[in-house]
C-alpha cells in the first residue's frame, strides 16, 4: 500500500533486533558513563528525534536520578553561546545523522570533555563521526519520509540504555516482552483504517493529542505524524497544561486523542475527558485502562493495548504505533500519499 505502512509493520521485527544487537555495546557504554559519573544529561535532537529526547528525559530522571537538559541548539550555531557540559553525558539523537546543528552541540561537548554519544540510523554520518561513542539503531533503510520505525527503535534503546545505567530488571523484563505488544498493536489497523475513512476525521481541519508523563512524547509525536502526512493542524497537549488555557478551545469541531497506559497519569487524564465530553469533544482513545477507553465515543474509537508485563514507563514505544497506523491511513483517505508529504525530504539540515 505504502512504504510507511511497511515500515510500521516492520517494528516487532526491526526493534527485537535493535534490541539484540545494541545490548552488548550498550551495556559498555553505560559502565563506561556511570564510571565518567556526569552530573546531568543534555540532548541534542530535531523533529521526531526531540520527541524522543522528550521521552529520554522522563525516562533518564526517573530510573536514573540524573538531571536532564534538552539542548537549545542556536545557542551553538547561531549564538555562540554553548553552555558549561564538562561533567555532561552528551547525547546526539539523529535518524540520519546529518543534521548541523546537532552535530555543533556533540562537538562542542567533546571539545568540553564530556562524554558524548551519537543514536543514529547511519553510523557513518556526521554525527557518528562526532561523537566519541555510537549507538547504531539498526533497523534497517527508512524509505518513508514519515519516520516510524526509526523512532521505536530510538525509544526501544534510550530505554535499554536506562535500564542498563540503572540495573534495572523491571525495564529488561518489559523490553523483552515489546515486539509481541506492538505485533498485536499492529492488529488494530483496521479499527483505524474505519475510523480515518469517518466524516468527522477525514474532514478535520484541527484536533487534539493529548498525554501526561511518559506519553506527553507519545503525543507530541501523534501530532507530528497528523501534520507532515494528513496535513491535519494537530496540537499536543500535556493534559496538565491544557487546563490551563487552551480547554476554552474544546468545542465539537475538535477531536481529541487521549493517550495513557495503567499508572499515575490516568486520573488525571480520565478527569479532562470527562470535561472534554461535556462540551462536545469526540474521543479517541488508546491505551490499556477500561476507564480510559469506556470515555471514548464509542466502541468503534477506543483502541487497547496489550501492555501486560510493561511498565507505563515502556508504554510510549506500544502507544504510538496506532497513532502512526492512523495518521498514514487518515492521509490516504484524504487523498494524500504519506510517504512523500508536501515540502519535506528524508534528510532535514539544520544550521
Amino acid at each position: 500500500m505504502t512504504l510507511m505502512r511497511d515500515e510500521i509493520r516492520e517494528q516487532p521485527q526491526a526493534l527485537e533486533r535493535a534490541l539484540k544487537e545494541g545490548l552488548p555495546l550498550i551495556r559498555n557504554i553505560a559502565r563506561r558513563i556511570n564510571a565518567f559519573q556526569p552530573d546531568l544529561v543534555f540532548i541534542a535532537a530535531r523533529g521526531t528525534s526531540d520527541n524522543a529526547a522528550t521521552y529520554a528525559r522522563y525516562l533518564f530522571e526517573a530510573f536514573t536520578g540524573l538531571p536532564v537538559s534538552l539542548a537549545a541548539p542556536s545557542l551553538f550555531t547561531l549564538y555562540h553561546r554553548p553552555p558549561n557540559l564538562k561533567k555532561a553525558l552528551v547525547i546526539g539523537v539523529s535518524q540520519s545523522g546529518g543534521g548541523e546543528d546537532i552535530v555543533a552541540v556533540i562537538k562542542e561537548g567533546r571539545k568540553q570533555g564530556a562524554m558524548t554519544l551519537a543514536l543514529t540510523n547511519n553510523p557513518e554520518s556526521a554525527l557518528a563521526q562526532a561523537a566519541a561513542d555510537v549507538i547504531p539503531l539498526n533497523v534497517g533503510p527508512e524509505l518513508s519520509v514519515a519516520a516510524t520505525k526509526t523512532y521505536t527503535g530510538e525509544l526501544g534503546l534510550l530505554a535499554l540504555l536506562a535500564a542498563e545505567l540503572s540495573d534495572d530488571n523491571g525495564l529488561r523484563l518489559g523490553l523483552e516482552r515489546l515486539p509481541s505488544s506492538i505485533d498485536k498493536a499492529l492488529q488494530l489497523e483496521d479499527g483505524l483504517k474505519h475510523l480515518a475513512n469517518q466524516e468527522l476525521y477525514k474532514n478535520a481541519r484541527h484536533c487534539l493529542t493529548l498525554g501526561r508523563g511518559y506519553n506527553f512524547p507519545t503525543a507530541l509525536e501523534v501530532a507530528l505524524k497528523l501534520k507532515e502526512t494528513s496535513y491535519i493542524f494537530a496540537a499536543p497537549y500535556s493534559t496538565a497544561d491544557f487546563l490551563h488555557g487552551p480547554f476554552a478551545l474544546a468545542e465539537q469541531s475538535l477531536p481529541a486523542i487521549l493517550i495513557g497506559a495503567n499508572g499515575p497519569a490516568i486520573p488525571g487524564l480520565l478527569d479532562l475527558a470527562k470535561k472534554l465530553t461535556a462540551e462536545g469533544v469526540e474521543l479517541l482513545c488508546i491505551g490499556d485502562d477500561d476507564g480510559l477507553l469506556k470515555m471514548a465515543t464509542s466502541r468503534e474509537s477506543a483502541f487497547r493495548l496489550d501492555l501486560s508485563g510493561i511498565s507505563e514507563a515502556l508504554s510510549p514505544i506500544v502507544s504510538v504505533v496506532p497513532g502512526q497506523l492512523f495518521a498514514m491511513h487518515l492521509a490516504l483517505a484524504r487523498g494524500f500519499n504519506p510517504d512523500k508529504p508536501r515540502g519535506l525530504q528524508k534528510v532535514t539540515s539544520t544550521k
